[in-house]
Parts: C-alpha cells; structure tokens; sequence
C-alpha cells in the first residue's frame, strides 16, 4: 500500500502567529534531525536555556506527600505518546485498587477560571483537547492548571484520590512528585541531542538518569537508556464520526486522507499503512482545532483523524464534512517488567473500607 505524505493545504487559522508556527515547525524539527548548520548561532541560547533549567532544578523537591504523585512526561518538543501512556497506566492503576487522579496545563485550551475540574460538558476549547481525550478514556477526576501544583491540590480536596498522575509536567520543577516517568519517540530519539532552540531537548540527556522509569515508544533500543521499556501503540476499532462513515464501510486497501493536529503526524500515518490502508497525509500544527474545510476532500474518499483531534471534533461540525469521517482509537501495551517496577515504586494500594 502506498504512504503518500502531502503537505498540508493553506488553510487560514488563527492569524500571523499560527501560521508561522506552522511554517516553522516542521523545518526546526527537520533541522534539529540533521543537526543543521543554522542552528550553530542558537547554541548560545541553548547555552543559556541550560542554564536557566539548572537553576530551577536546584529548587526542586523530588518527593511528594500522600497522595504519591507520578508525572508522566518527555525531555523532547513534540509528541512522544505520553498521552496514551497515562492512560494505561491510570486504568492499570484502577484495576490494582487504587483511585487515580489526574492533573494537566490543558495546553490548547482556553478558560477564564482555574483551577478547572472537566466534566463531561467541558469541551476541549476550554480544557484542551489531550485533558478532554484522557477524560473521556478513564471517566477519572480530570483537574487542568497551568499551575500543576495548585491543581494537585485542588483534586484533593474536591475528589477521593489516593493516587495522582501529571499529564506532562516533568520540567514543573515546583510540583513535587514521587515517580518520574520519561517517554521516548523511538523514532526521532534526540535528533541532534542539543538543548532548545539548537535542538529538540528541553533537558540535557543526562536527566535519563536521575528518573524512575524510561519508556520507548515504538522502539525497543535507545543508547542514552539500556534499561528503558519498549511501548508499543495498538490501533483500535475505527469510529464513525458522521453519517457517511456510519453508512460506509472502510476495509484494508481502502484510500484514505489522515488529518492529524499532532506532534508526529508521520507516526499515524505509518499505523493507518500497518493497517493496509493506501494513505496521504495532511497535517497542522499540534493541538489546533481542524476545520470542517480541512477534512473535506474533493474525491470523496474517507477521511481519518486521531482520537485526539476527534475530541475538538462537534457533531454539527463532523455533519458539515461531506466525505466519510473515523477517528482511530489507540492503546499502550507495555511489558510486564514495567508493571512490576511501577508497582515496585509505588508500593501496595491502600486498603478502602
């Protein structure tokens, strides 16, 4: 089957801003890749950055009190599929007794108060889109702040938790935690393996040994971490998400057009290949709100979004959308090895009377 990556089409969205983030993202992360010689000026900056993050990490406390606190996190920009990762073991924490909570930025999102507890009214706009997924998968008490810690503390008073998880926040410095969790893109790795802007890393590498637990994402080898875990990402049932999906039926060998508002629009696009599907791909910058004109296509063909970008999807919206529209569930499988360590650092669930 063909793997047809096409650029995305010049839509207008939100502005100067937005579109030169658009424009720039895809070059930096290709640049940081080939460790091109540009970026030779932003090394002092990345110097700099440095740092700034040695400071803040001098003022850290690494221990939390009850309830223990897991941050699940990545030391790189861009997407590593940490998202799916929380979600598994929040429902792997469930089924061993405990009562997870769960905090995030709500990055994407919008709200005039926080700190703000998602129900199932709230819509991706305000919580932001990766919160609203991680919602809709556990049906956990979901808290969003840009301010991690003061969300914390908010889910402890308005929820009975005995178990916390930080939707990203590894560089939060000022929230304690007790299980630091790193995921990985086995993919892209650490490019250039240079600090931001001269490369992807928002720490240096040496911040692999100080945590609890590396997990590789499609990748069971990765140099800087010989004891990491290997993730793979399992597709799911496809969901119809307008009336022409859910009269059409889209089987292997099918041409289809993936949409992904993603950090690494490429990693879902090479599933729906695995799948047999014939693909071309059109993306947008991460976390932006695809519109009805990005996901019409003139051929009619089918039309597949990420579950993630499905959740900032109305139903008016997928009605609007004239070609047939699914969304491709995903869940993290993870070896036995990292349940027992997890289970190791965490200790036994407390006992509910």
């Amino acid at each position: 089957m063909a793997l047809a990556l096409t650029p995305r089409r010049s839509v207008k969205r939100g502005g100067i801003i937005a579109m030169s983030r658009a424009w720039l993202e895809p070059r930096l992360t290709a640049a940081w890749q080939r460790d091109s010689r540009w970026l030779l000026p932003l090394r002092p900056l990345a110097a700099l950055y440095g740092a700034l993050l040695h400071c803040r990490r001098t003022a850290a406390t690494l221990q939390a009190d009850a309830p223990p606190l897991i941050v699940v996190g990545n030391i790189t920009v861009g997407g590593s599929g940490k998202t799916p990762l929380l979600i598994a073991i929040a429902e792997q924490l469930r089924q061993s007794g405990w009562r997870p909570g769960i905090v995030s930025r709500g990055y994407g999102g919008r709200c005039s108060h926080y700190p703000l507890q998602v129900t199932a009214q709230t819509p991706a706009a305000e919580c932001g889109d990766e919160p609203r997924l991680i919602a809709n998968r556990t049906g956990l008490p979901v808290v969003v702040d840009p301010d991690r810690s003061r969300a914390v503390r908010h889910l402890q008073r308005c929820a009975d938790v005995d178990v916390v998880l930080s939707d990203d926040g590894l560089q939060h410095h000022a929230m304690a935690r007790s299980v630091e969790i790193v995921v990985v893109d086995g993919e892209r790795q650490f490019a250039n393996q240079r600090l931001l802007p001269a490369g992807p890393l928002r720490e240096p590498l040496r911040r692999l040994e100080s945590v609890d637990l590396v997990v590789v994402n499609g990748s069971q080898h990765c140099p800087q971490a010989p004891h990491s875990h290997a993730m793979a990402l399992q597709a799911q049932p496809l969901l119809a998400l307008n009336a022409a999906a859910r009269s059409a039926a889209l089987t292997a060998g099918s041409r289809v057009h993936a949409v992904a508002a993603i950090g690494h629009p490429q990693r879902f696009a090479k599933t729906l290949h695995q799948l047999g599907f014939a693909v071309q791909l059109q993306s947008a910058p991460d976390h932006a709100t695809l519109t009805a004109a990005e996901l019409t296509f003139s051929d009619g063909e089918a039309v597949v979004v990420t579950e993630k970008d499905a959740v900032k999807l109305t139903p008016a919206l997928c009605a609007e959308v004239a070609n047939p529209l699914w969304a491709l569930p995903i869940t993290a499988q993870l070896p036995a090895l990292f349940w027992s360590r997890l289970d190791q650092l965490l200790g036994a669930a407390p006992s509910h009377q």
